[in-house]
């Protein structure tokens, strides 16, 4: 309680400070187990927080009884928030009992570890992070926000452990890190714009993902998608777009670039029927203008390349060139599908003939 006690007090008064960026430090060689902090603005001016030590959640269940349980670490309405580790500093879920507890059950609520939302000029850097409860790292309503050079870590079995979440914001970029998890390596969400990944290596993992969009009738709106320089290891997914039937809205105007592939299972995919067992319906998210090139590496499966449009709306405006996807198992050559899938495609291995104009 005395710990919990002195990390609110230290930001309620870094945050009332009118003096420019004022500094809390968690020192290195430090330890630090933490219950749920809310981290509340606006502040009087930028604030930073150096992490060059290490904090840990609470590891026991019990021990959150009566706490919010949606967010562990959570910085809300800030303009101006330097979060660094140097390399040092480290953010430990300890989310293991979390995943046991929620393993037969996709309704159970866990917590995201570090959560920034409705946030401006935002800086994440230099940081590990491990064995989150479920999302490592959610950015929500937020504006103007480069993360860089940060290590995300989970075990490959450990569910929906995303890596970065981006949900609502504009002006995000994501550069030069690592991540390690058992769900989507990054997923952007609605109501997404101008988002920049570059220099991201993923697997294992999910892969990248624009989605997934339009659950439960959603209205979704995304565009200005860039993912480029980006390593694809051992991941489930490489460069995916993915949405439910039955949604609305938008992904449009999307550029995957400069893409190595290492045994990925499934290197470029668009996944209009992402729920598997539900039944066809007329409305969907519309994906349009969406550029692949310079992709190439090595598939764990036959089929390298999956364009699964809705029967209805379908896809327009794909276009694929300077791919080269050969098998990571054998000398047998990679294949393509598609479902209603409209673009045109060159210099591609494998062809894309199931194109249509």
């Amino acid at each position: 309680m005395k710990i919990f006690q002195a990390f609110i007090n230290t930001w309620k008064a870094a945050c009332g400070a009118v003096s420019s960026s004022p500094v809390i430090l968690i020192p290195q060689g430090k330890t630090f187990l933490l219950k749920p902090i809310w981290f509340q603005g606006p502040c009087k001016s930028p604030i930073q927080v150096q992490v060059k030590g290490k904090l840990l959640a609470l590891p026991n269940l019990g021990s959150w009884k009566g706490l919010d349980i949606h967010e562990w670490l959570a910085f809300s309405q800030v303009q101006g928030l330097i979060i660094d580790g140097q390399g040092q500093g480290q953010i430990d879920g300890q989310g293991y009992n979390w995943w046991k507890a929620c393993s037969n059950s996709n309704d159970c609520t866990r917590p995201t570890a570090l959560r920034i939302s409705n946030c401006v000029n935002v800086r994440l850097s230099g940081l590990k992070h491990f064995n989150s409860q479920r999302n490592h790292i959610s950015i929500d309503g937020c504006n103007d926000v480069i993360v860089s050079g940060l290590h995300i870590f989970a075990p490959e079995q450990s569910p929906n452990t995303d890596g970065i979440d981006i949900a609502g914001s504009t002006n995000i970029q994501v550069m030069n890190s690592v991540i390690q998890t058992g769900d989507d390596c990054i997923a952007i969400n609605t109501l997404c714009s101008n988002i920049n990944i570059t220099g991201v290596t993923c697997g294992p993992g999910h892969g990248i993902s624009v989605g997934s969009l339009g659950m439960n009738g959603e209205v979704a709106k995304v565009e200005g998608i860039y993912v480029q320089n980006c390593t694809f290891t051992g991941s489930t997914n490489g460069a995916r777009i993915k949405t439910w039937q039955g949604g609305a809205g938008y992904a449009r105007h999307i550029i995957f670039d400069d893409i190595t592939l290492i045994n990925t299972d499934n290197p470029i995919i668009i996944d209009q029927y992402y729920c598997p067992n539900c039944v066809n319906q007329t409305s969907a998210v519309q994906i349009s203008d969406v550029s692949y090139s310079r992709i190439r590496g090595t598939s764990a499966t036959p089929t390298a390349i999956s364009l699964m449009c809705s029967q209805t709306q379908g896809c327009t405006d794909i276009r694929l060139m300077h791919i080269k996807i050969t098998s990571a198992h054998s000398s047998e050559p990679t294949s393509s599908k598609c479902i209603n899938a409209h673009g045109k495609y060159t210099d591609s291995i494998p062809k894309v003939d199931c194109l249509l104009p």
